[in-house]
């Protein structure tokens, strides 16, 4: 009997010009816009451009450290193998949940964002329908394929 194993690979269907705009789009996304208005309001706009200043200096220390082991010890899993191999696999387990836990959080935040921001133009409209059915279309986009979800962000982007 002859297996195909053309057919059980991961096929490479996003172009790069996906992941650069997947990656703008997570950056620059609807709680940039209603968090650096409350942002704005308290600090004044120095106080914002200087956190914002400072928060974007850290992350990029993170991230050069993060370049650093992934070319030191580049690995197929992600930052939480390097915690279970330097720090102890309770840790490593410990990061991979935490993590999880804070893109469930982000995309419980990212609806309920949206959903503010739509019921300035539908105020009869509840936040937690439009939730819903934000919900609905990300769940029937990513489960369609990938290079469906890479088209679908890339356009929103």
């Amino acid at each position: 009997m002859h297996v195909d194993n053309k057919q059980n690979e991961l096929q490479r269907t996003m172009k790069s010009r996906h992941l650069f705009m997947i990656a703008l789009g997570g950056v620059i996304g609807t709680g940039l816009f209603l968090g650096s208005g409350i942002t704005i309001s308290q600090a004044g706009p120095m106080g914002a451009i200087l956190a914002y200043l400072l928060g974007g200096f850290l992350m990029y220390l993170v991230m050069l450290c993060m370049g650093e082991l992934a070319v030191a010890m580049p690995v197929s899993g992600s930052f939480q193998s390097y915690a279970t191999k330097y720090l102890g696999p309770s840790t490593g387990f410990m990061i991979g949940w935490l993590y999880w836990f804070s893109w469930a959080n982000t995309v419980g935040l990212e609806f309920t964002s949206a959903g503010l921001l739509m019921q300035r133009w539908f105020p009869h409209i509840p936040i937690w329908a439009w939730c819903l059915i934000f919900g609905v279309v990300t769940f029937s986009i990513n489960a369609l394929s990938a290079r469906s979800y890479a088209e679908t962000e890339f356009w929103f982007s």
